[in-house]
């Protein structure tokens, strides 16, 4: 990753902003010189079927290939007949994704045709061109951010088909394509396998949180206490003088301590005005814990007044209720102004006296993990939480001076976790700069390669 590498003897200048400065043997093309046919997939409707052809789109290609997995959409075998009889990559053709996330590239590798998508196109190259060197270029900043001009500003982004060959590259002799082309499949797999270790220690510092979180909230921190069995299939065995009962046990004895948010009609858009008085606390902050008072929505006091039982303030556990995740919990912080959850959260106020609401909310997400939630959901267009079935929900409830104690370890525990995951993805970032500062100095001509050897 050290290493250093030479520049050309001698460069030019160019009259592209892209590629202003070149080997002097090398000559500024537009892209569509080296292009003989461009096309992208398929812009027909297409039943999908659950046996016969894939039917691939964006999200299969990647600068690693084109990948595909047994859950792929399908096409029946008339339709695939249709979409590739209209034309279908082959293989050495470049792939080029410019629907959605666009630029993303590969080499079209397999012998045999697959059907496209219209989010994907497919770039045949003349024989001047080296396929893998200008998939490299497709990757350079230099072609990304010609793309990023070009690409139109609509509900989903996009560039035309001759945006992607009326860009700026370069034109070198074919074996010096190749050779960079060798040079960069070498260096980018190192890179990657790097970065590929770093990912899969991120992975496993999130599951050891997760097991760090779930043995201190129902094991407690003391390994010779005496144990009993919890009754309970996800709580296991616990201390023997922990106490084992119901989530409606522990919530505040006020009214409305544990409530869902309004219902249907009492809130709805309509009802959102800006600058309001009373923000609306939706599922996507106990989701991922983060609030932004900016993007909050809010509602008037006059309105508030009449759903004011779902009023949630600093301090409560706002649970997502609806859709694939809900369940997930976090505490609301202090706010500047009063709030109310939405009606696809619920809201629960903790008995302070014998809650420490850290340590409830580290339990919840211990049980949200185990699907134990799962029994108080309703199934409809998606799952949502029964505000009924969850208040049945059996928790832990240590002594309250053991809670303390499980807070402040976990505190620690997670901030060396926390310290250790910030590091990979620094780590990760790095070197993918590492990556893409490599592959546009090469293909740009800044660095020569031409006697670069792989070391053995």
């Amino acid at each position: 990753m050290a290493e250093k590498y030479l520049a050309y003897p001698e460069y030019k200048n160019t009259d592209s902003e892209w590629v202003s400065e070149i080997p002097v043997h090398w000559e500024p093309i537009l892209f569509k010189r080296v292009i003989i046919q461009i096309k992208d997939g398929t812009h027909g409707t297409h039943a999908r079927v659950s046996e016969g052809f894939p039917f691939l789109s964006a999200k299969n290609v990647l600068h690693k290939g084109v990948e595909i997995s047994d859950s792929e959409s399908m096409v029946s075998e008339k339709d695939y007949k249709e979409i590739t009889a209209n034309g279908f990559p082959k293989k050495g053709d470049l792939l080029i994704t410019c629907v959605g996330t666009i630029g993303r590239t590969c080499v079209y590798e397999f012998d045999k045709p697959y059907a496209f998508q219209r989010s994907v196109a497919f770039l045949r190259l003349s024989d001047l061109a080296e396929p893998k060197f200008y998939k490299y270029f497709v990757e350079s900043k230099n072609y990304q951010s010609q793309l990023e001009a070009n690409s139109k500003a609509s509900a989903q982004s996009g560039v035309y088909m001759g945006d992607l060959v009326s860009t700026s590259t370069v034109l070198l002799p074919k074996d010096e394509q190749k050779s960079i082309a060798n040079f960069l499949d070498y260096q980018t797999a190192q890179i990657d396998t790097l970065i590929e270790k770093q990912q899969t220690l991120i992975q496993l510092l999130k599951e050891k949180r997760q097991a760090v979180i779930s043995h201190a909230v129902t094991k407690g921190l003391n390994p010779n206490a005496p144990m009993k069995d919890s009754g309970v299939e996800w709580l296991g065995e616990v201390p023997e003088h922990w106490r084992v009962c119901s989530l409606k046990h522990i919530k505040a004895k006020q009214s409305n301590a544990f409530v869902d948010g309004p219902f249907g009609s009492n809130l709805k858009s309509i009802h959102f005005v800006d600058d309001g008085d009373i923000f609306v606390i939706e599922s996507n902050f106990a989701t991922t814990g983060i609030i932004d008072e900016s993007k909050l929505k809010n509602i008037t006091l006059s309105h508030f007044n009449t759903i004011s039982r779902s009023e949630a303030k600093a301090g409560d556990i706002i649970i997502a209720k609806i859709g694939a995740r809900f369940g997930m919990s976090s505490i609301l912080p202090k706010l500047t102004k009063r709030s109310v959850v939405s009606g696809n959260s619920l809201k629960l106020t903790l008995d302070s006296d014998i809650c420490n609401t850290e340590y409830i909310k580290f339990l919840l997400q211990h049980l949200k993990n185990e699907g134990a939630m799962d029994d108080g959901v309703n199934v409809t267009a998606q799952p949502a939480l029964s505000l009924g079935g969850l208040n049945n929900l059996p928790v832990l409830l240590p002594p309250y001076s053991e809670q303390n104690a499980v807070i402040e370890e976990l505190h620690r525990l997670l901030y060396k976790l926390s310290d250790l995951t910030n590091h990979a993805e620094q780590a990760i970032q790095l070197m993918q700069e590492r990556r893409t500062a490599l592959i546009s100095a090469a293909v740009t001509g800044k660095i020569d390669v031409r006697g670069w050897r792989a070391s053995e």
